[in-house]
C-alpha cells in the first residue's frame, strides 16, 4: 500500500491478468465471490483486493478496519509478510478459531464434532444449554434474613424465571429481571408474618417499609447467593466448557443427538478450545448478553482519575512561577491553563495510548468491519459465517474460494446454499480460470478427481508444462519412512521447499523430517499453500478419512509448482489411475 499511498496504483496491478484485475477493481458493494481452482492466483487478487480497496475507500477503511480470515496459521504468516510491505496496520488477519477475543483455538476435534459444531443444529443445543442454567429448585431452599425464616420455593421460582424469560432479554441481562421478582415475592411473605393486622384489613406495613425491605434483601448475602445459584451470571466459555464436560448437561441440550454423536462432542473442561468452538462462544455471547455496568463504572473511574492527574499537571504549571514574578507577567501573555483546560489535557493523553484500528478490533466482539476478506471461504461452516456476518453488517464482503476443494465435512457444497440467507441474491459470482501454479502433467492427474467430485466442474487450463511426469512407487508399510526419505534425498539436490502431505496419523510419526525446506502436513494445513515438490503419502488413507476425501486428495495434488510423488502401501485409489 506504501505505493498506492503515493499515487503508483498502477505499478501494483500491472502484471495482474485482466480477468483478476476485474475483479480488484469490482465495485460490487455486497459479497463478491472469487471462485477459483488451484493455482489461479485467489489469493493475490485477494490481496491486491484489500490494497485497492484500502486506497480507494481509505477514509471510510481506515476507521472501521479490513478483517481477512484465512485458514490457518501458516498461511496468516505468509499474508502477515505481505501485508507490513503495503504498509497497512488498519488489517486484522485472524483464523475462525481466533476470532473469538481472548481464546486462541489450541484443540483439534475430530471430523464429526467439528462437523456436528459447524452444523445450525447447534442454535437449538446452543439456547437449551442456556437455559438449562436457570435452575428450580427440587426442594424448598430455607432463607433466614432479620430474624425470620422464608422459604424460596418451586412456584416463587417458576414465576420468576418466567418473568425473566418472557423479557426476552440475554440471560445475564434479564437476571436483574429474575432476582427482582425473587425478592418480591420474599418481601411478600416477610410482609405477611411480621405486617399481618390482627383485626384483618391491610397490612401495617408502609409502602416505605416494603422498599426499605426490598432494598436490604437486595444486599443481603445469604439471599443473593441463593439468587446467584439459580440464575448465575455466565460467561461463554463457563457455558461451552460445561456442555461438552457434563454428560447431564449435553444430554439436556442436546437430546436430539445420538448417543454416538454425544460422545463425539464429549471432553474436559480444560478451558481450551478448537476451531469450531469459537463460532459457537460467539453464540453464546448473544445469547448471554455482557452486563458491562461495572465495566462502565471503572471507565467512569479512570476517566475522573485522569481528569484529577491533568489538572494536578495544569496547577503545578500555574503555581511554579514565584507569586512577585507572578504579579509583574504582562496580562496578554498566554498561560498552559489559558490554552488547555484538564478535560483537553486528559483527552489529549488518551490519543497519544490510543491502539491501531487492527488492535481495537481485535480486543472488541462487536467491532464491525468496513470489509471482510475471507480466503478458502468455502471451508467456513453455517456457525462460522453466522460469526463472520455479525462483524461486518453491510455485508461488503470479498469470498474467496474453491467448493471442490472443501475438505471440513461442515464446510459449504455451494455458494448460494451458504450466502442467500443472508444477502438473498445480492451476490455476484466472478471466477478464475487460469491456473499459474499447477503444471499440465500434475493437472492431468488432479483433473480425473475434479471429475470426481462435480463431472460438470471445468478444470482450471494450466500455462505451463514443467518437464516432470508425476510419479507413484509402492512399498511395504513398513518401509514408508525410508522411501519419503530417499525421495526427499533426490529433492535436496533441486532447489526450492519440499511439502510431505500425509494422513492425520502419520503426522507425528513424519514430523522428525521437517527441516528449513522440508515441511511435513495434513491437508489441513495446507490450504492456501504452494511448494516446489509435493511428497503425497497413502493417498488412499486421505481418500478415507474424511466425508470430503476426494476434495482433500484433490487439494494435495495440486500444492505443487514443480514435482509430485506419490508413495503408497496400498492399491491406488481408482481416480488416480494415470499414475499406475
Amino acid at each position: 500500500l506504501n505505493a498506492a499511498r503515493t499515487g503508483h496504483m498502477n505499478d501494483i496491478v500491472e502484471t495482474i491478468q485482466s480477468e483478476q484485475d476485474a475483479i480488484i477493481r469490482s465495485e460490487h458493494k455486497s459479497v463478491l465471490v472469487v471462485q477459483g481452482g488451484p493455482g489461479t492466483g485467489k489469493t493475490a487478487v485477494a490481496l491486491h483486493r484489500a490494497a485497492y480497496l484500502l486506497y480507494t475507500y481509505r477514509q471510510q477503511l481506515d476507521k472501521a478496519g479490513v478483517l481477512i480470515i484465512g485458514p490457518n496459521s501458516t498461511f496468516l504468516d505468509y499474508i502477515g509478510q505481505v501485508l507490513p510491505s503495503l504498509g497497512e496496520t488498519g488489517v486484522l488477519l485472524s483464523t475462525v478459531g481466533n476470532l473469538y477475543p481472548g481464546v486462541q483455538a489450541t484443540l483439534e476435534d475430530s471430523l464429526r464434532a467439528g462437523e456436528l459444531k459447524g452444523s445450525l443444529e447447534m442454535l437449538e443445543v446452543l439456547k437449551k444449554a442456556v437455559r438449562d442454567w436457570q435452575d428450580v429448585p427440587r426442594e424448598t431452599i430455607p432463607l433466614y434474613f432479620d430474624g425470620h425464616q422464608l422459604e424460596l420455593d418451586r412456584k416463587i421460582v417458576t414465576k420468576a424465571r418466567g418473568r425473566a424469560r418472557s423479557s426476552r432479554r440475554p440471560h445475564n441481562l434479564a437476571r436483574p429481571i429474575f432476582a427482582a421478582a425473587v425478592v418480591d415475592a420474599l418481601t411478600d411473605q416477610l410482609a405477611a408474618a411480621i405486617g399481618s393486622n390482627p383485626l384483618g384489613g391491610r397490612n401495617l406495613l408502609s409502602q416505605t417499609d416494603l422498599t426499605e425491605i426490598r432494598d436490604e434483601m437486595r444486599a443481603d448475602t445469604e439471599i443473593q447467593r441463593a439468587i446467584a445459584g439459580l440464575w448465575p451470571i455466565l460467561s461463554p466459555q463457563e457455558v461451552l466448557g460445561g456442555l461438552w464436560a457434563d454428560p447431564r448437561r449435553l444430554a439436556n441440550a442436546a437430546g436430539q443427538l445420538s448417543a454416538a454423536d454425544r460422545a463425539e462432542l464429549r471432553r474436559s473442561d480444560s478451558g481450551e478450545f478448537s476451531d469450531a468452538d469459537a463460532p459457537l462462544l460467539d453464540e453464546l455471547a448473544e445469547l448471554l448478553g455482557i452486563d458491562d455496568s461495572e465495566e462502565r463504572e471503572r471507565s467512569r473511574r479512570r476517566w475522573r482519575a485522569q481528569l484529577a492527574e491533568a489538572q494536578d499537571a495544569l496547577d503545578i504549571l500555574t503555581g511554579s512561577a514565584p507569586q512577585d514574578l507572578e504579579d509583574d507577567l504582562d496580562p496578554e501573555l498566554l498561560m498552559a491553563y489559558d490554552l488547555i483546560d484538564a478535560s483537553q489535557l486528559a483527552e489529549r493523553q488518551q490519543v497519544r495510548t490510543r491502539q491501531t484500528t487492527a488492535e481495537r478490533a481485535a480486543g472488541d466482539r462487536t467491532w464491525t468491519y468496513g470489509h471482510v476478506i475471507v480466503d478458502e471461504a468455502q471451508e467456513l461452516s453455517a456457525m462460522a459465517w453466522r460469526m463472520v456476518m455479525r462483524r461486518i453488517p453491510n455485508r461488503w464482503i470479498t469470498a474467496v474460494g474453491d467448493v471442490a476443494q472443501t475438505g471440513d465435512p461442515a464446510g459449504a457444497s455451494s455458494w448460494q446454499q451458504v450466502l442467500e440467507p443472508y444477502v438473498a441474491k445480492r451476490w455476484k459470482l466472478t471466477e478464475l480460470t487460469v491456473n499459474y501454479r499447477t503444471p499440465s502433467e500434475i493437472m492431468a492427474v488432479a483433473g480425473d478427481v475434479l471429475a470426481a467430485i462435480d463431472p460438470a466442474a471445468p478444470a482450471p487450463r494450466s500455462v505451463r508444462d514443467s518437464g516432470f511426469a508425476p510419479t507413484a512407487t509402492r512399498v511395504a508399510v513398513t518401509m514408508l519412512a525410508d522411501e519419503i526419505k530417499r525421495l526427499l534425498v533426490a529433492e535436496a539436490e533441486q532447489p526450492g521447499t519440499t511439502a510431505v502431505i500425509v494422513p492425520h496419523d502419520l503426522a507425528t510419526e513424519l514430523g522428525h523430517l521437517t527441516d528449513d525446506s522440508v515441511r511435513v502436513l495434513t491437508v489441513h494445513d495446507v490450504k492456501g499453500l504452494e511448494f516446489d515438490a509435493v511428497i503425497l503419502a497413502e493417498p488412499h488413507r486421505i481418500l478415507n478419512e474424511s466425508p470430503r476425501g476426494l476434495n482433500d486428495l484433490y487439494v494435495a495434488l495440486t500444492r505443487a509448482t514443480q514435482r509430485l510423488a506419490v508413495v503408497h502401501s496400498e492399491d491406488l485409489p481408482e481416480v488416480l489411475h494415470r499414475l499406475r
